[in-house]
């Protein structure tokens, strides 16, 4: 509205008590329109951020947990050859772990290991080493690695006691 025509108004209203009541009325209602709208942008954007806050935990935790993956070989059978033994599934690995725990198999000694992760041509993908340690009656083995620009599929994992043979298991990386 051009200022010419706000000034007829504002002297009638200002003169006319009825008016002036129903502006004031009006001027209340919007307020009231106004302050809602604000709370319910302002609740939105809690909403909003709760959401993307409650979406970053869960995302944090899921990438720790898969930044350490357990393998446990106790009650998996040894194989010196190249084959995996018959009605034994595979190892499963996902790609993403930066630490490895292996649970070695039952009557392992404590001492230095190397593990590695090799394709079915014998390319190495992983060589990594670490001291087992005997702890109530299992042999664990921590190695750190990343395997992350691996391709998913079928690999075998194989672990030695140097000097002694490589022992070799199936493993699918996820």
């Amino acid at each position: 509205m051009p200022l010419a025509e706000v000034e007829r108004w504002l002297d009638h209203l200002g003169s006319c008590s009825p008016c002036y009541k129903d502006f004031s009325e009006l001027r209340t209602v919007r307020g009231v329109q106004r302050r809602r709208t604000l709370l319910a942008i302002a609740a939105s954007i809690l909403v909003a951020v709760g959401i993307a806050s409650w979406a970053l935990v869960q995302r944090h935790n899921e990438t720790v947990l898969s930044q350490t993956a357990v393998l446990d070989l106790r009650n998996r059978s040894a194989s010196r050859s190249p084959d995996p033994s018959p009605g034994e599934p595979p190892l499963e690995l996902p790609r993403g772990f930066s630490q490895l725990n292996i649970y070695l198999p039952l009557g392992s000694p404590e001492g230095v290991y190397e593990v590695r992760i090799v394709t079915a041509f014998g390319d190495s993908l992983l060589n990594a080493g670490g001291t087992g340690r005997l702890n109530d009656g299992v042999t664990s083995l921590q190695v750190r690695g990343k395997l992350s620009l691996a391709l998913r599929g079928q690999y075998r994992m194989q672990i030695r006691k140097p000097p002694s043979e490589w022992i070799s298991y199936p493993l699918v990386l996820r």
